[in-house]
């Protein structure tokens, strides 16, 4: 997977079209990231205990990977990614500006 932990991203697809957030957690399996703040869903909790009230809690949801695009900490805009491998090393480099990421 391209996206990793801790990488800033433009959502491009959704109703969060064009806001950058962070990366906090990748599922590459399912070539999902969950995104703080961004492509949040309602979840409906039932009372644990007698007397306690049922509540509605907001929580993130992982969203795909083809719906973000990277942002190169160098140039700052948002790029795509071509992988380079020197000697056992592999490193991710971005395709505007040739930084490594």
């Amino acid at each position: 997977m391209k996206i990793h932990k801790g990488d800033q991203v433009l959502i491009i697809k959704g109703k969060d079209r064009g806001r950058k957030a962070k990366v906090l957690r990748g599922f590459p399996i399912k070539n999902q990231v969950l995104v703080e703040g961004v492509n949040i869903k309602k979840v409906h909790k039932r009372p644990k205990k007698e007397g306690e009230k049922g509540q509605v809690v907001e929580v993130p949801a992982p969203m795909h990977i083809s719906k973000l695009k990277l942002i190169c900490p160098k140039c700052g805009k948002p790029t795509r990614i071509e992988y380079k491998i020197n000697g056992k090393n592999k490193s991710r480099i971005c395709k505007k500006c040739g930084g490594e990421i």
